[in-house]
């Protein structure tokens, strides 16, 4: 198109190339992960007569509720709960990662996110293009997510109390979560495979449609991301307005119909930048200094930030849980009798059961007893904050 502009070539482009490295390590490492954890509930299955695998606490980062409810514990006691500790500075690091750097832990990090790009990327091979919802559908199916989100916000912060959600963490329910999470998906029932194969065949020709219209934490991401002061800027002078860059925005942002990208779709992934003609049309920008931040230095940036803070839960002691192997072994046995703590009652009436059994309101030293195991009432043993 000619615009009879001066046009500088682009020449500073191939950051998705590192992008594609760091979402393949990060895969790697999850997948290390999983077997690891697969060793361990083995290990749990043989009623401890095989060799000792030690439960790898990354899985804690699965664990987005037990999470969310140690994050809330944090913020309002100063304490941080010993059940699943990696899971909360794994949550700290995917939030400051999204205030400092935008939705970028869904493009660079989330094993799912990159997932949903391969199904994304097939859908488009055999489409020739993917699909975009129409406005009135779109809208509405992007406030799904919010709504999880704001029904996790509200059930945490408004419904439950303190000593409730200190119950809920201690108690023996969530301290097997994880496991229960592994047969959930190791025993799919056919209502589940139909769930998940749907989601699956909608994200062929719906480019990222379990993050676009479903997923809560991208919600959070998304809320945090518009607070970040790192944006991507147009030059609206140099643009030669060849739309390049809003066809390669997998999250359908028109960047090249605004100055500055402020959307909480957008997920740093610089495709948009990358694909740009012209040097500097697109750049991304720190909007207080008005200095270009270099490519580069985001992909160090967003991996370095993760490994300091999951580091500084290493360092500190808190990253890994104090359940003895023996406990394991006594919850595993018992797994199935290990419901739900609300069970069938309402969060109010788990509220009230909550605070009757606290013995104090010394929340720093609050003693809770978890549900006896049956059968095995001695080996039930009181969980002080943390074991």
């Amino acid at each position: 198109m000619s615009t009879g502009k001066k046009v500088i070539k682009n020449n500073e482009r191939g950051i998705q190339k590192v992008r594609f490295i760091i979402q393949m390590l990060f895969v790697l490492l999850c997948i290390w992960i999983g077997i690891e954890f697969y060793n361990f509930i083995l290990y749990l299955k043989s009623d401890g007569t095989a060799a000792f695998a030690s439960r790898p606490p990354g899985v804690d980062g699965f664990l987005p509720i037990s999470s969310f409810m140690s994050f809330y514990l944090f913020i309002t006691t100063g304490t941080i709960h010993q059940a699943h500790p990696a899971g909360l500075f794994i949550f700290f690091a995917i939030v400051l990662i999204s205030l400092l750097f935008g939705k970028a832990f869904c493009s660079w990090l989330c094993p799912f996110g990159f997932l949903s790009e391969l199904i994304g990327d097939f859908g488009k091979k055999l489409f020739g293009k993917n699909f975009k919802v129409p406005k009135w559908l779109d809208y509405p199916l992007r406030s799904i997510k919010y709504l999880l989100l704001g029904f996790l916000v509200y059930s945490v912060f408004f419904l439950m109390s303190l000593t409730a959600v200190r119950a809920f963490l201690g108690s023996s329910y969530n301290l097997v979560s994880d496991i229960k999470l592994f047969h959930f998906f190791a025993n799919l029932s056919k209502f589940s495979i139909i769930v998940i194969s749907v989601l699956f065949l909608l994200s062929i020709p719906i480019r990222n449609f379990w993050c676009r219209y479903l997923c809560p934490y991208g919600a959070l991401l998304g809320i945090a991301s518009l607070l970040s002061p790192n944006k991507i800027k147009r030059n609206a002078y140099s643009c030669i307005d060849c739309g390049l860059c809003s066809e390669a925005c997998p999250s359908f942002v028109k960047v090249d119909k605004v100055k500055t990208v402020i959307s909480d779709e957008c997920t740093t992934c610089l495709n948009c930048v990358d694909v740009c003609p012209v040097k500097d049309t697109l750049r991304l920008e720190n909007i207080v200094t008005k200095k270009k931040i270099n490519k580069k230095y985001v992909a160090v940036g967003i991996v370095a930030m993760f490994m300091l803070i999951t580091g500084a839960g290493m360092i500190t002691g808190n990253w890994y849980n104090n359940v003895s192997k023996d406990k394991y072994l006594i919850l595993y046995q018992n797994l199935n009798s290990l419901g739900h703590p609300t069970g069938t009652e309402t969060l109010k009436k788990y509220n009230e059961d909550a605070i009757k059994k606290s013995k104090t309101k010394n929340y720093k030293k609050v003693e809770i007893e978890p549900e006896k195991i049956d059968g095995l009432p001695d080996q039930s043993k009181k969980i002080n904050d943390g074991y």
